[in-house]
């Protein structure tokens, strides 16, 4: 071990009351921890893995536990000494210690002392094997025993069951579901790891599915239900007090190669004739496999000749390797009757401003070169892709692009100054195929930016450019691209600065986040109806009105970005915006989509949350349909349920960029239960934080933000009381009782309740607000998860094998994610702080010498620049280390969605710029900051609302 004085700065001694809270693990489910890995070997991974002699950042004769990768429940840093009876180890690297599995087992999983015995809990004993197999031990609920049940069906070689093609009825399900867990919110604190455990298990009867196939199910990235197990009356989910709501994210990247779905290609497509609904791995095959029972209605329909025939290779073929009997989520071809129109080509049409604020922070001239840069990109396999460009300021530009073969051929730009009924001058020249005139295009493109060069027109009228942009592409349908730095102040839709700082903070601030002008709602419906989609690129540093153009987005399936004080001199400002421009032209959105949700009688879809226009009621239409956006949906009981399991299924009928009419169908089965505590144990905390986030933005722009506050306040209380009183038999004992799997549930709210959208604030600008609402409204779940609840990591004692690819997978390991509380913080630490849109990399007042030289290259802490900045690359391996974790906490594609977002990274020095200090301490959800109350604080005004 190394000592504290080899030449790498030794810390200062521990002051009093330094000694940090550890968090603990009494909960069943952490008792099955994997145990501490051989401190030896890891040693010797992360000396074979580096190429410089190991450091310590941190004395290693400490006698007490200060940093934040102590072993829990410790009280020490391992290896720190005997005097707690621990033996020594081997402290691997710039002090970071060998780390338990601090993944719990599945919330399914019985713990070792179940708390199911005492009859206010429903009486529960440990639940019975559904699926026992010969020879093994019982198996549980959830995926394992449905594998385990599928492998002792009675199959054929051929995956079909023997002497009859249609599955058997469902059975009778026996004992409970999720088991129910209370814990004690107080004395078994919420940890973050939590927030990465997979939702309770679905566990369905056996021979639920026709095919015995693991993914006849739809997986969580695509739909989550907040309840794992449906309430058969209205009555029961209105005792029970929790949302059942569904979030739905049809496409979990930004392409296809990136998350492969199977694909039915001969466009034999079964749907039932009176629902609707397609075929599915859930349905009941009846007369020797010629009829099938629709799971949603019950209507018995005819199985397609074709179904079993493969036209193509004039064969028949084996209906049970059908994708759609195979996999909950599939995509069909569509055929003629699908489409309205011959399939749109993918158009973009893009709307610069080139006003003197647009032209003098480099925005043109960037957004310009990324367009030209991104050109393969964009798709364009069926050759017809279409683009075209307009300019404004205080009048309108429109350029006529030649084709490449026309030799004398130059762009032309044509001014049009009538912003009251503006014409289009050459109609069959403004839209150009890409393919035709890639040549010109580019030319245009180079020479954009030093047209205006020299403009000092500060007006906008940005509001008759999307006008004249809409006539232009309607015919067609499309793309409009808005690129503005400027607040749209003439011609239609024009808007005025109304931000006034003394209403900040105040009950009269939900009126600066409401629209000023009612073009912008009525003009984007207008814009749905024609297959036209607006997405909304905002670069202002003065005030731009974010809360009236973001509208625009809103109703067309669109979004809005935001970049406060952007300037392209700022090498990251530049490379942020270049990247996330590129990646969003090149992502494989769908056109002239509509999605609807199906579900098993009973059940109706009743509100839906997102950027869309409800056509009508269960129907949502999207001009254009995002890769990185999800979708929430109500979902109401009508009469109650007889059924074992109820299904749900989310159709999305789009046209391909590529020119193919496609529809992507995801079926998901959940169990139904009649018992209150199933509901409890199946309810899934990020789901439910979901759908309430998109309830409390709907009430702050609507009502304020006080009443969304209160209201989530409100809510949380009110399924803690319903817990006390339903399922803890009346009394909490002195403590908070609360099932395990919604543990984090209080966190999560007090997060969003103290989340820059929603937190109460005089020094929040409204457009500031405006744009966290928007990204509140339409995050992908494990997005929306890290925004609201950010993660943070101890980097300078990270395990020796953080920041380095794992073995296995070749991923990046993380260090584990700390509760974010300044408890964990220590004077000579470094912590990495990230809620997916931006990252802070904090520097303590009293970091060694030899931390700084490693990680930033400079010998002394008052050489750090502090604010937006990029890591150097230094031939060392823990600078080599810290930049792979900050790169992979940037990772979507590993977390399941798709995202353009490329998080700022800013240098925070604890005593350095107080104003970036504080922004950075605004992401501690569990301290007392800005109004508002600490995690400590939060739980003690929950127990007396509860206990009152």
């Amino acid at each position: 071990m190394s000592t504290p004085n080899d030449g790498y700065g030794q810390y200062p001694p521990q002051h009093p009351g330094e000694q940090q809270q550890q968090p603990s693990y009494p909960d069943p489910r952490y008792e099955n921890a994997s145990p501490i890995p051989d401190a030896g070997s890891a040693t010797q991974h992360g000396a074979e893995h580096g190429r410089k002699k190991k450091r310590q950042y941190a004395a290693s004769a400490f006698e007490v536990g200060v940093g934040g990768n102590v072993q829990p429940g410790s009280g020490q840093l391992p290896g720190a000494g005997a005097p707690y009876g621990i033996p020594p180890v081997a402290a691997p690297a710039y002090g970071g210690y060998p780390q338990p599995d601090l993944q719990p087992a599945a919330y399914g999983a019985p713990p070792p002392q179940p708390y199911g015995q005492p009859p206010a809990l429903g009486g529960y004993q440990t639940p019975e094997p559904y699926y026992p197999s010969a020879g093994a031990p019982p198996a549980p609920g959830g995926v394992a025993g449905l594998t385990a049940g599928m492998q002792s069906m009675n199959l054929a070689p051929g995956g079909i069951p023997q002497q009859q093609p249609q599955q058997l009825p469902p059975q009778a399900r026996v004992g409970p579901l999720n088991q129910l867990y209370p814990t004690d919110l107080l004395n078994q604190p919420f940890n973050v790891s939590e927030l990465d455990l997979p939702p309770p298990p679905i566990i369905l009867p056996p021979n639920t599915s026709v095919t015995p196939s693991p993914d006849a199910n739809c997986l969580p990235k695509y739909v989550r239900s907040t309840l794992n197990a449906v309430p058969t009356t209205h009555s029961l989910l209105k005792k029970s007090k929790l949302p059942f709501a569904l979030v739905i994210q049809p496409y979990a990247a930004l392409h296809d190669l990136d998350d492969p779905v199977p694909v039915v290609q001969d466009q034999v497509i079964s749907r039932c004739r009176r629902c609707r609904s397609y075929i599915n791995p859930f349905v009941t095959f009846l007369d020797h496999g010629h009829r099938w029972r629709c799971n949603m209605c019950n209507l018995t329909n005819d199985v397609p000749q074709a179904f079993d025939w493969d036209a193509a290779a004039q064969k028949s073929v084996d209906r049970w390797q059908r994708h759609e009997l195979n996999h909950a989520v599939v995509e069909f071809v569509a055929p003629q009757e699908y489409m309205v129109r011959p399939p749109q080509p993918l158009v973009y049409l893009f709307l610069f401003d080139v006003s003197y604020a647009a032209v003098s922070t480099g925005l043109l001239a960037t957004s310009a070169r990324t367009i030209l840069d991104s050109l393969n990109r964009i798709p364009n396999a069926d050759r017809r892709t279409r683009l075209g460009f307009m300019a404004v300021d205080s009048s309108l530009h429109y350029f006529s692009v030649p084709k490449d073969t026309d030799e004398n051929g130059e762009t032309s730009m044509l001014v049009i100054s009538d912003l009251d009924e503006p014409f289009l001058p050459v109609p069959g020249d403004l839209l150009i195929t890409l393919t035709e005139c890639r040549q010109s295009i580019e030319n245009f493109l180079t020479k954009l930016p030093n047209m205006f060069v020299n403009n000092q027109i500060n007006d906008s009228c940005m509001g008759s450019a999307l006008r004249a942009g809409h006539k232009l592409i309607s015919p067609l349908g499309g793309k409009i691209v808005v690129l503005s730095a400027s607040l749209p102040n003439v011609g239609y839709g024009s808007l005025k600065m109304r931000e006034d700082k003394k209403l900040l903070g105040t009950s009269k601030e939900s009126g600066l986040l409401q629209t000023a002008s009612g073009f912008y709602k009525s003009f984007a419906v207008e814009c749905s109806k024609n297959q036209v989609s607006i997405d909304m690129f905002l670069f202002s540093s003065q005030y731009q009105d974010v809360a009236s153009l973001s509208n625009l987005p809103r109703y067309t399936g669109g979004q809005t970005w935001f970049y406060p004080g952007w300037n392209a001199g700022r090498a990251e400002d530049a490379i942020k915006f270049a990247s996330e421009f590129s990646d969003y032209l090149s992502s494989e959105i769908g056109l002239e989509a509509v999605l609807r949700v199906r579900a098993t009688t009973g059940l109706r879809m009743s509100t839906f949350y997102g950027n869309f226009f409800n056509r009508s009621s269960d129907l949502c239409a999207f001009p254009a349909f995002p890769r990185d956006q999800c979708y929430v949906v109500e979902v109401a009981l009508d009469e109650n349920l007889t059924k074992n399991v109820v299904c749900m299924q989310t159709a999305v009928l789009h046209t391909t960029c590529n020119g193919e009419r496609r529809i992507r169908v995801m079926t998901l089965a959940l169990p139904t239960t009649t018992n209150l505590a199933d509901l409890y144990a199946s309810a899934d905390q990020a789901a439910i934080t979901t759908y309430f986030t998109h309830k409390a933005v709907e009430r702050g722009l609507s009502n304020g933000l006080e009443s969304a506050r209160d209201g989530l306040q409100h809510k949380i209380t009110e399924l803690l009381q319903t817990f006390k009183k339903e399922l803890a038999g009346g009394s909490m004992g002195g403590g908070l009782q609360f099932p395990s799997n919604l543990r984090g549930l209080p966190a999560l709210f007090l997060g969003l309740i103290k989340h820059v959208g929603l937190r109460k604030s005089a020094l929040i600008p409204s457009d500031l607000r405006s744009a966290a609402l928007a990204q509140l409204s339409t995050l992908p779940l494990p997005l929306l998860m890290q925004y609201i609840y950010p993660r943070l990591y101890s980097l300078h004692d990270m395990p020796d094998n953080a920041g380095i690819p794992d073995p296995e997978t070749s991923q990046i390991v993380l260090p584990p994610p700390l509760n974010l509380s300044s408890e964990r913080f220590v004077p000579y630490g470094l912590y990495l702080i990230d809620d997916g849109q931006t990252q802070f990399l904090w520097v303590g007042r009293d970091a060694v010498p030899q931390l700084l030289a490693d990680v930033f290259g400079i010998s002394d802490r008052t050489q750090l620049h502090v604010g937006k900045a990029t890591l150097p690359e230094l031939d060392n391996d823990f600078n080599e280390r810290v930049r792979a974790v900050i790169q992979k906490s940037r990772d979507h594609k590993s977390k399941g969605v798709g995202s353009i977002i490329l998080p700022h990274l800013y240098i925070v020095r604890e005593d350095g710029e107080p104003s970036l200090k504080l922004w950075a301490q605004t992401l501690l959800v569990e301290d007392r900051a800005d109004q508002g109350l600490s995690y400590q604080q939060w739980m003690g005004s929950l127990r007396e609302k509860v206990s009152a």
